[in-house]
């Protein structure tokens, strides 16, 4: 600490006194030690016995943090502002006001780019332009010294309602089944898009069953659809046989109730593509209106982007789904609309829990607009079970649930 003028001044004799004492015994000493001791001296009787603080220290420890979105939050739509917000600091306490942050985005753009801190916080707005995987980033310099910040963001198009899409693999007999809820619900809720996929004899048929039929124009009478299912065993199953199914989805029960064919047990790797992309081709060839709607049960590659109109990327339990998250390595997910993405959940035993997974289809990070859930129960690893042989024992709050979702009102008690 240097010493104050008044002090040096009061203790100026004693202090001179003191350094002829010690010069009197350095004359003692040898020349080398001698000049040692006396620059010692000098020093202090100069009064500044400690070091000169007057310049500002140098400026470390500097910190630049995103703070929002929050990473468990960074899903967004394209065309809606979020707010960004950065914590900035030096030396662990807040940078002075005033000082500028710049922000930069891909597949977006920020207003302002360059913000000014109030107590250590910095904000812009970010407006999506674009989908997928983007990056953004948040910079300052100060006293010379950089620091720099980036988070990736998830940007998807702006959300569609929900959609059911129903597996019907139940027969429709005269005496009254679960088909004849599936129409009457479509009648009741001419707002709520609602598939049916016709499933007789597991897709293999020569002639037309009169029960499918009569179920499949009363369902689309009813303003439902209804698409047909055919198998492909994940790619091994002959392409004559399963282009075969489709003629007869076609001939048989006629476009005019056949939309769109559901391609079960699909590939996801690179090895099927081929298998799937001469499959999609072949459809849209009939009729290019007709949906392709695809089961890996996960989600595939990319590529099988350009091979299905719909994807139905999970199908599992419903304690699996709560897991289920694209961003991990499938962020690509997000450059499609949610209703191109699907997702069939079974095992949500509760009323409660089918809402919790209607609810998490429905957010951001999820990004499934066609959904199902029930409480019927399939384990994969023994094949037991079939969640698809009816309708779950909770159908009618399902169809208010995801109705409410639509609509943006509390969910119905269960």
């Amino acid at each position: 600490m240097v010493m104050p003028i008044v002090w040096c001044t009061m203790f100026l004799p004693h202090l001179l006194h003191l350094g002829a004492l010690l010069t009197m015994a350095a004359n003692n000493l040898k020349h080398t030690k001698r000049l040692g001791l006396l620059t010692s001296l000098m020093a202090l009787v100069a009064c500044g016995g400690g070091s000169d603080n007057s310049t500002p220290p140098t400026t470390n420890n500097l910190s630049l943090t995103i703070t929002a979105p929050a990473g468990s939050n960074n899903v967004l739509d394209v065309g809606s502002p979020v707010r960004i917000q950065v914590s900035v600091s030096s030396n662990q306490a807040p940078v002075p006001d005033g000082t500028v942050v710049t922000f930069t985005a891909t597949g977006g753009t920020l207003a302002p780019s360059n913000a000014t801190t109030q107590a250590g916080v910095a904000s812009s707005t970010l407006t999506g332009t674009a989908t997928g995987l983007q990056t953004l980033t948040a910079s300052m310099t100060v006293n010379n010294q950089v620091a720099t910040a980036s988070v990736p963001v998830y940007q998807r198009a702006a959300p569609q309602k929900l959609q059911l899409l129903v597996p019907a693999y139940f027969y429709p007999s005269a005496s009254g089944s679960d088909w004849d809820r599936l129409a009457s619900t479509a009648a009741a809720f001419p707002g709520l898009a609602i598939t049916a996929i016709l499933n007789p004899n597991n897709g293999i048929f020569s002639s037309t069953e009169p029960r499918y039929l009569a179920a499949s124009q009363q369902m689309v009478a009813s303003g439902g659809t209804v698409v047909g299912y055919v198998y492909t065993r994940y790619g091994n199953r002959s392409l004559a046989e399963v282009q075969a199914n489709i003629d007869n989805y076609l001939n048989l029960y006629g476009r005019g109730l056949i939309s769109g064919i559901f391609l079960d047990e699909m590939g996801a790797n690179a090895s099927t593509l081929a298998y799937y992309r001469t499959l999609y081709q072949y459809i849209k060839a009939k009729d290019a209106n007709l949906r392709v709607l695809g089961n890996p049960g996960t989600p595939p590659i990319s590529d099988y982007s350009a091979v299905a109109d719909v994807l139905v990327s999970f199908e599992g339990k419903a304690t699996e789904f709560a897991n289920y998250d694209p961003r991990t390595n499938n962020a690509w997910l997000y450059g499609r609309t949610n209703t191109s993405v699907s997702a069939l959940v079974h095992d949500a035993a509760t009323c409660a829990a089918m809402q919790n997974a209607i609810t998490l289809a429905a957010s951001s990070r999820y990004n499934t607009g066609m959904v199902y859930a029930t409480n019927l129960m399939f384990d994969f690893a023994t094949r037991t079970g079939n969640p698809w042989a009816t309708l779950p024992s909770y159908w009618d709050n399902l169809v208010r649930t995801v109705d409410a979702v639509n609509k943006g009102v509390a969910l119905p008690t269960c």
